[in-house]
C-alpha cells in the first residue's frame, strides 16, 4: 500500500487525491468523490472537503493508500 506525507495536520480530501496523483486536477477529484469512488476507512465519502488526517486509509480507483505525517 502506498503512504501519503502530509506536512499539516490534516487535508482535504480533493487535495489529497491531486497530491497522490490519482486525480490531476481538482475538476477530476471533485467527480471522484462525487460518483461515490472514494472510500475513505472502508466508508464512501462524498464532501470533496472531509478532512483527511495521519493514519486515515483512502481507496480510489483500485488504488489503496495511507496517511502519514511528514516528518523532518
Amino acid at each position: 500500500m502506498d503512504v501519503v506525507p502530509i506536512r499539516d495536520e490534516s487535508i482535504k480530501l480533493g487535495q489529497l487525491l491531486k497530491l497522490h496523483g490519482v486525480a490531476e486536477h481538482g475538476a477530476m477529484a471533485k467527480d471522484l468523490i462525487a460518483a461515490g469512488d472514494v472510500t475513505v476507512n472502508g466508508e464512501v465519502e462524498t464532501r470533496r472537503g472531509a478532512t483527511i488526517r495521519p493514519g486515515d486509509r483512502v481507496e480510489v480507483l483500485g488504488e489503496a493508500f495511507e496517511v502519514e505525517a511528514e516528518t523532518g
